[in-house]
């Protein structure tokens, strides 16, 4: 192989934004200062009687997705139920408001639990249908769908929303004055799965992922970021189960920082690997573990 043959190959393989394959994970605790995903956020859950709700973050390419990964392995080993979703699969990370990442949440709920007898989110659906199937790309009445049709058109929608902006503008605009109803509907959701999954099961768990990735868009003076982890910070805390959001970098490190406290508690931030110090000297056990 020549040369320009090599780097070709390394080029292709190196991808540093993505999760590392199955069975290849390196436990870099020791050079992070001791941080341990299931110690820093696995705890809250498992201690808790009560949902919580936690932001985490850290730089790009440091790893976030690869210990939610983990944790989620070690939350389903302790009988939890974890919806783990990436939110660029459902949501434009170019133009991301509050109410894309809300119906994200309610597709993956939905897709992932399926109940046997009442369903919450399906009754909301079906009461809204006449003003929701133009997002769904459809003519047919809700009530002749089969359950499994059902449920299908969250996903249809969330595709229509992500890929066409004035449906996305559209839903936006629907669910502005619904978003008290949707989550009553998604918390009588996660009360009905709770009973339905299996006695053994301690709780539910949503893991939204990749949200550090949206881009901040500024509107008349107005943030999407603000607007969705501030403005609406309490729907965001308002789901009857375990949370997990991940927060863009940017946000820990301003003024908005201390607003986040407040209303979650204190963002969990991966350290990075340090391979130099400041001063220029190498250090060892970084480059070691990165090699």
């Amino acid at each position: 192989m020549t040369p320009d043959e090599l780097l070709t190959e390394i080029y292709n393989v190196f991808q540093p934004f993505e999760p590392p394959p199955e069975g290849t994970y390196v436990n870099c605790e020791e050079v992070r200062g001791r941080w341990d995903v299931v110690r820093e956020l696995g705890k809250q859950i498992v201690r808790s009687k009560q949902p919580t709700c936690q932001l985490y973050s850290g730089h790009r390419g440091v790893g976030k997705t690869t210990e939610l990964l983990r944790l989620r392995d070690y939350l389903q080993g302790r009988s939890y139920h974890v919806v783990y979703f990436a939110v660029e699969d459902d949501v434009e990370t170019q133009d991301a408001e509050y109410a894309d990442i809300l119906f994200a949440c309610t597709k993956n709920l939905v897709q992932s639990i399926e109940l046997r007898d009442h369903n919450p989110l399906v009754e909301w659906m079906r009461e809204r249908w006449q003003s929701l199937k133009e997002l769904a790309l459809t003519e047919l009445e809700f009530d002749s769908l089969s359950l499994e049709q059902q449920v299908s058109q969250f996903a249809k929608i969330t595709a229509s929303v992500q890929a066409v902006p004035d449906i996305r503008r559209e839903l936006r605009k629907k669910l502005s004055d619904s978003t008290p109803s949707l989550l009553a509907a998604l918390n009588g959701f996660i009360a009905e799965a709770q009973r339905q999954i299996s006695p053994d099961c301690k709780g539910i768990v949503v893991i939204a992922d990749n949200l550090d990735r949206i881009a901040e868009n500024n509107t008349d003076g107005r943030s999407n970021f603000d607007e969705i982890y501030i403005n609406r910070s309490e729907p965001m805390r308002g789901l009857a189960c375990h949370v997990i959001y991940t927060v863009p970098i940017q946000m820990i490190y301003s003024p908005r920082v201390t607003r986040l406290e407040d209303y979650y508690s204190k963002p969990d931030v991966l350290p990075m690997v340090m391979v130099k110090s400041l001063a220029g000297k190498v250090n060892q056990a970084g480059v070691e573990k990165l090699g």
